[in-house]
């Protein structure tokens, strides 16, 4: 499988020029909720990945986790970690999703005339963005993937980015700990995520371009689509400088 490792060229910290004050505040308030998961994972000697995996048996490449996945009936987002083959640092990653009854009223799936069979209606789900994870449990990097990776439907960029801010998962389970530190991941880093979405689409024109012949969607060639190593504790330092300079 092809990695489309172009967008990892980007620096850290990301630059926040352009994001208003009120953005930057809910980003340094979502900074905060990450760090309180932490410091109470911490104190019991846990992490993110240990907890979403936590009473879920063998663990195996390729399942999700948990076997049901996690879905918020009232957002309609939804989540599980898994790990494959990839990058050596990371121990598995977070693929994100919005079932369509979430989503703005006036997005619609890409046309698409090719041979795939991508979900219809209600189920037509959207891939978001994955979290990747290392082995001590913190995210390392976001990235995007091709849709036969996931087996959704495709949306434009520009609309997946509006599917960004609805992106909650407000219950309990598998972990109260894990939900609010994902939901607070899409705060977080809200602008890198929409940049992603940006050179994910980049990246399918331009294979589209070079490959004429084939299914872009379907191509087991192109995997994953746009990649960007992040770190919690340098964005909200970015954020706090991007403040200072606001206020």
């Amino acid at each position: 499988m092809a990695m489309v490792m172009k967008a990892a060229k980007a620096s850290l910290p990301f630059q926040l020029a352009g994001i208003t004050p009120v953005q930057l505040r809910a980003m340094a308030d979502a900074g905060g909720e990450i760090l309180e998961c932490y410091r109470v994972l911490g104190k019991a000697g846990l992490n993110i990945v240990g907890e979403v995996l936590r009473g879920q048996g063998r663990f195996y490449e390729n399942e999700h986790y948990p076997s049901d996945d996690v879905f918020d009936a009232d957002s309609h987002a939804q989540y599980y970690y898994h790990a494959h083959r990839g990058p050596s640092a990371e121990h598995g990653h977070f693929h994100t999703f919005l079932r369509a009854p979430g989503m703005p009223e006036d997005v619609a799936p890409v046309p698409y005339t090719g041979a795939g069979t991508w979900p219809q209606r209600a189920e037509a789900l959207s891939h978001l963005v994955a979290i990747s994870m290392d082995e001590y449990g913190y995210p390392r990097a976001l990235f995007t993937v091709n849709r036969w990776v996931t087996g959704d439907a495709w949306y434009r960029a520009a609309d997946v980015e509006r599917m960004l801010d609805r992106f909650i998962i407000d219950h309990a389970y598998p972990s109260w700990p894990v939900n609010r530190w994902i939901s607070a991941m899409f705060r977080l880093f809200r602008p890198q995520m929409a940049w992603l979405l940006a050179q994910r689409d980049a990246t399918v024109a331009q294979w589209t371009r070079r490959h004429p012949q084939q299914d872009v969607f379907e191509d087991r060639e192109l995997d994953i689509t746009s990649w960007l190593p992040i770190s919690v504790d340098v964005q909200i330092e970015a954020v706090r400088r991007a403040l200072a300079a606001a206020t």
